[in-house]
């Protein structure tokens, strides 16, 4: 069955409960900021790799603040959910759909970003990854 929503996901068990896990969210949360500090520049070489990382420190992220809030969530699909229905951020969930939908179509397609596009997408990430940690704060 595929998921519609946050409960769903939890249904399918592609989200678990589970204990607290604060040191996991740590260490998720280390390994994000440690990639994005990896990024030096932006370039039509490199735009769709760094946009690949920006988007994996999302990911990142979100499975952190998933863990401090008790929830082992196992794919791209439901993390979205967790943010729109757990989390009540229905703005932010639309923009994370459209990169996921973009990371996809890049990972598996092989349909890669023209620059312009590739820095916008980036520039997303970041405004995402903003607004995740200022949420926690």
């Amino acid at each position: 069955m595929k998921e519609s929503n946050f409960k769903d996901c939890l249904e399918n068990s592609s989200a678990r409960k589970v204990s607290i896990d604060e040191k996991r969210a740590e260490s998720l949360i280390e390994t994000a900021d440690e990639r994005i500090s990896l990024i030096k520049d932006i370039n039509k070489k490199n735009c769709n790799f760094v946009f690949e990382d920006y988007y994996t420190s999302l990911l990142e992220l979100l499975q952190a603040s998933a863990f401090l809030n008790g929830f082992n969530i196992s794919n791209h699909i439901c993390i979205g959910f967790y943010l729109k229905d757990f989390l009540k951020r229905d703005d932010l969930f639309i923009v994370f759909d459209d990169l996921r939908y973009k990371r996809n179509s890049l990972t598996y397609y092989g349909s890669k970003m023209d620059f312009e596009t590739a820095k916008q997408a980036i520039e997303k990430c970041k405004k995402l990854i903003k607004a995740i940690k200022d949420s926690k704060s």
